[in-house]
């Protein structure tokens, strides 16, 4: 098993240590991590070199290029890795989220559902609790795909040469307006899809099997999930191949693949670190509503 970091909490906000310089070391087996960042008023997507960004010209998924363009990840700021047409996401897609040993009928198939894109917010950015949550609000760490092409009723056997790469995403739940029948809500389109209920990156990751990767979640620096892809119900080419019978997907769309195991709630002041093996450590603070 791969030796896990220790993050300590250090605070939110200001205080927060960004996840590039913890994981700029972390080499990727047979395939490259890419980002999206920032530097000045430019925005570009760039490829990383051991601890620096290299600036790439053209389109990630399509023809790009190496520039001579390279800046130290402390010179940057990482942003959201897609400008996504969509995010979509599974429900009920690990058996020990579930706590049954025997799938539910309910679950025998792919249940995707709906993220606002406007849920997504950067490595380091605030998951943010709105003020009229009555809670709780729970992490969920998720295996994230990256659609790489236009992917409309491919095969199970196909799907996988649309995924651009993976990773890592919070699918973070208000647990209230999700499940109690007080909140009226026919739809999770708030429970899930609120602003900054979307944390995903640091960096796309390719070259791995996204089907057999150790993904962890720490709390404060204490391990809270770990399980490895390979429980997954449904793997990346089947809810890929499923969803695209109906949802037309194009580069840069995001689907978050379910959570493992049991959740807990976030309060302000909390630090959340997603771990997936390969791809690197999504951290997020938690704030409150102003």
């Amino acid at each position: 098993m791969r030796r896990l970091r220790w993050a300590p909490m250090l605070g939110i906000l200001g205080l927060l240590l960004p996840a590039t310089a913890a994981i700029a070391a972390d080499p990727v087996q047979g395939g490259e991590r890419y980002l999206r960042f920032q530097v000045g008023e430019t925005t570009s997507y760039g490829i990383l070199e051991g601890d620096r960004v290299r600036a790439l010209d053209g389109d990630l998924f399509g023809s790009f290029s190496k520039t001579d363009r390279t800046y130290a990840l402390d010179e940057v700021q990482v942003l959201i890795p897609t400008e996504p047409t969509q995010v979509l996401a599974l429900a009920g897609n690990y058996r020990s989220h579930l706590g049954d040993e025997e799938i539910p009928p309910l679950f025998r198939i792919p249940q995707p559902f709906y993220k606002s894109p406007s849920s997504l917010v950067a490595d380091g950015e605030p998951i943010v609790i709105p003020k009229d949550s009555p809670g709780p609000v729970h992490f969920e760490a998720e295996l994230v795909v990256v659609i790489g092409k236009t992917t409309r009723k491919v095969s199970e056997e196909e799907a996988l040469d649309h995924v651009f790469g993976v990773t890592c995403g919070n699918d973070v739940s208000e647990r209230y307006w999700q499940n109690d029948p007080e909140a009226k809500d026919v739809q999770w389109w708030r429970a899930k899809g609120a602003d900054t209920f979307g944390p995903v990156g640091p960096y796309i990751a390719t070259g791995l099997d996204p089907d057999d990767l150790l993904m962890t979640l720490r709390l404060n620096g204490e391990v809270k999930q770990q399980e490895r892809t390979d429980h997954l119900i449904h793997d990346v080419a089947t809810m890929v191949s499923y969803i695209s019978r109906y949802v037309t997907l194009q580069p840069g769309d995001l689907i978050f693949t379910g959570t493992p195991g049991e959740t807990s709630a976030i309060e302000p002041g909390d630090v959340v670190e997603v771990e997936l093996e390969g791809v690197g450590v999504l951290r997020n603070p938690v704030a409150a509503e102003e």
